[in-house]
């Protein structure tokens, strides 16, 4: 599990999906979103707008799993 470290209270799952490198821009989110299941600490979540916070774990189909970090 890969541990994404972040420097604000929360990221949104759209720039976090541009930060641990499973979409190459943030215009990429949405379709990505729509393709892709995501699940955000157990539960399926296709919201890019969705804030992430410091502990919260990630899965992404065909990504990885990730952990929110502090910086």
């Amino acid at each position: 599990m890969k541990e994404i470290k972040i420097k604000t209270e929360y990221i949104t799952l759209g720039q976090f999906l541009k930060l641990s490198d499973c979409i190459s821009t943030g215009g990429h989110a949405k379709f990505f979103l729509q393709e892709n299941t995501v699940i955000i600490n157990g539960e399926a979540d296709n919201r890019r707008g969705r804030k992430l916070y410091v502990g919260d774990k990630v899965e992404v189909e065909g990504c990885g799993a990730f952990t929110v970090g502090k910086a």
